[in-house]
């Protein structure tokens, strides 16, 4: 019996400890970026004239210095390694027990991406906060404890869910789309049989990218929404009065993509 129940677990851990370690990897990697992208959506909040990524890098570093780059590491690393962890945990369970084949078929793909992603973002909205926070240099924590204590006896409990809508609405579309894009790349690399080894992981990494940037670009402007709400949860209570002001300040709702700012300066 002990046997059995052994086995069955370890997939879930399996799943569990490579979600954790490539969080990991790719939190502290890519937290320049994350940084970046939360200080260019502050100035379209605060309607300032558009100017690109690269000056806003430099800009950091010549006011602060090169580590300023990984301001928010901290709260990312503790909202990832435990969201991803319980991301892919999550995915497993439920490619696992209802999944109907494999490679999955484009709609599983999406409820499971879905489901996996939005349990994740419910456990981990307070330090999202935290997170968006932390990047914008704007609120001086001086630790992530004191960040959290800070806002739920200034703002209550729901200071610490500050744009959780939004998150949702960014989240679970991008989990859904970015499985079946990844899914469906893989099967069509599979099926074209063009490529020599399908089961390279190079061939894995590119589907990765792919279905990433595509995902990015469609679930863009709720992460704008996430980002104004809770940097300013006076101004920006809700989801509704969030896309009105945003609609009324840009001409087009994609104005504040990262990629698109870097070429308006």
């Amino acid at each position: 019996m002990e046997m059995k129940n052994s086995s069955k677990w370890t997939p879930i851990m399996d799943s569990f400890l490579a979600g954790t370690f490539s969080g990991t990897c790719s939190t502290t990697l890519f937290q320049p970026f994350e940084l970046l992208k939360t200080r260019l959506q502050m100035l379209s909040a605060n309607q300032s004239r558009p100017v690109g990524m690269l000056r806003i890098a430099v800009d950091v570093v010549r006011t602060e210095s090169v580590f300023a780059l990984w301001r928010g590491l901290c709260p990312s690393l503790y909202r990832t390694v435990p969201g991803i962890g319980f991301y892919f945990s999550a995915l497993h369970s439920l490619t696992h027990h209802l999944g109907s084949a494999y490679p999955l078929p484009a709609a599983e793909s999406m409820i499971f991406g879905a489901t996996a992603r939005s349990i994740a973002a419910l456990g981990t909205i307070p330090l999202s906060v935290v997170k968006t926070r932390y990047e914008s240099g704007v609120f001086p924590y001086r630790s992530v404890i004191n960040a959290l204590s800070h806002i739920y006896e200034t703002e209550g409990l729901k200071g610490l869910c500050r744009g959780l809508s939004a998150t949702l609405l960014r989240d679970a579309p991008f989990s859904a789309f970015y499985l079946m894009f990844y899914n469906q790349l893989k099967f069509f690399v599979h099926r074209d049989g063009r490529i020599q080894d399908p089961n390279n992981p190079s061939v894995f990494f590119l589907c990765g990218v792919v279905a990433g940037c595509l995902t990015s670009v469609i679930t863009h402007p709720p992460d704008v929404m996430k980002t104004y709400m809770q940097l300013y949860p006076d101004q920006f209570s809700k989801m509704q009065q969030t896309i009105l002001h945003i609609l009324k300040v840009s001409s087009v709702f994609f104005l504040s993509l990262p990629f698109l700012s870097f070429y308006v300066c």
